[in-house]
């Protein structure tokens, strides 16, 4: 016999006990508006998780990209910074050649001319010379400057979207932990409910069999009353009370252990790897989605790039097998067996081995 199905015979076997029972019934519909309240609340906690788990994941996009656009940076300052030095040497050969070694043919090719006019388009081409050398320098320091002054920007900027992540993940945690607690009020009150629903069914039948007891006492008194030799009979049917269970079910699969293997090998070839936010480049920098991205490409598995797209895609499942991919809320990993995972953590770290934590759930693309 069930909780419930207990709960309803003693209450029934208390109420019968009872000579003079006072029927006192349980405040059901104050119990039942309280529930739909506390489950109304919790759907509104539902919706801002959910909101603010999507913002996470537009987060994280939004700092891959832009991690890539400060890699762009990089690279072009360097090339400014290359384009600046190759020109500034190329003015120096050219001051040292036209004054240091080559003033007297220099001299020579202006006194030799043979107007004032030459003379005067021979200096003005060298002044030219000088005039344009130092234009050409001046616009790769100044672009040097300005992918420099960019560069920085761009990193202010992902620091300030790593804060409103922290954000975020702090706001996650606070609803996560109002959930729970919102999630055990409502099945709290539920169970209120059942066992308040028990008591009024239970005093209900008491007092039915009471008054069903008076009126068959008031006509076994009056049958006596008219035949003493007539004796009453009354016949109660048993009760019973049936609980049915159901069946647990669950269902599962292997896929191609073949490519889940490729994808394991693939992730330790990776370890030490550094994290680098927008990285898709293995063996030089990767981010967490970066990494299951290249991890699955190498078994010929392609998958979404942010942790959001490889976490509400592939195949769900409880059970999770080495190739499986391990998903949080804004990160991703590889996992490896044994409760452990390759993963690539945070900023200044490499990717490596961890263990799992937290609650979890994966995804399986093989």
């Amino acid at each position: 016999m069930n909780k419930l199905g207990r709960t309803l015979l003693a209450a029934i076997l208390a109420a019968s006990m009872a000579a003079s029972p006072v029927i006192a019934a349980p405040d059901v519909e104050g119990i039942r508006e309280s529930k739909e309240a506390s489950e109304n609340a919790l759907e509104n906690l539902k919706k801002d998780l959910t909101k603010t788990i999507e913002n996470i994941n537009q987060l994280e996009s939004d700092l891959v990209a832009k991690g890539e656009e400060i890699m762009q940076a990089e690279s072009d300052l360097a090339s400014a910074r290359e384009k600046e030095e190759e020109q500034y040497e190329a003015m120096k050969l050219r001051i040292r050649y036209m004054y240091e070694e080559g003033d007297t043919s220099l001299l020579t090719a202006l006194f030799e001319s043979k107007s004032i006019s030459e003379v005067l388009n021979r200096a003005e081409y060298i002044q030219n010379v000088h005039q344009y050398d130092r234009k050409k320098l001046n616009e790769y320091i100044d672009t040097k400057e300005k992918v420099k002054n960019l560069k920085e920007e761009l990193e202010q900027q992902q620091q300030n979207l790593l804060v409103k992540q922290d954000e975020f993940e702090q706001e996650k945690e606070k609803i996560t932990v109002l959930v729970e607690q919102k999630r055990s009020e409502v099945a709290e009150l539920n169970e209120q409910l059942q066992a308040a629903i028990i008591q009024q069914a239970a005093e209900e039948a008491a007092r039915k069999a009471a008054e069903e007891a008076a009126r068959r006492a008031a006509e076994e008194a009056a049958r006596r009353a008219e035949n003493a030799n007539r004796q009453p009979a009354s016949n109660r049917p048993p009760a019973s009370n049936n609980a049915a269970e159901s069946p647990d079910i669950s269902s599962g699969g292997t896929g191609d252990t073949n490519a889940a293997q490729m994808i394991v090998n693939a992730a330790y070839s990776q370890l030490g790897v550094p994290y680098v936010w927008g990285g898709t480049k293995p063996n030089v920098g990767l981010d967490c989605s970066g990494l299951t991205q290249y991890a699955h490409r190498a078994a010929g598995i392609s998958i979404g790039r942010t942790s959001g797209v490889q976490g509400a895609g592939g195949k769900a499942v409880s059970n999770p097998l080495p190739g499986d991919i391990v998903c949080y809320s804004g990160h991703v990993g590889i996992y490896i067996g044994g409760g452990k995972m390759i993963h690539a953590p945070e900023t200044g770290d490499v990717v490596k081995v961890a263990s799992v934590y937290g609650s979890p759930w994966y995804r399986r693309y093989w």
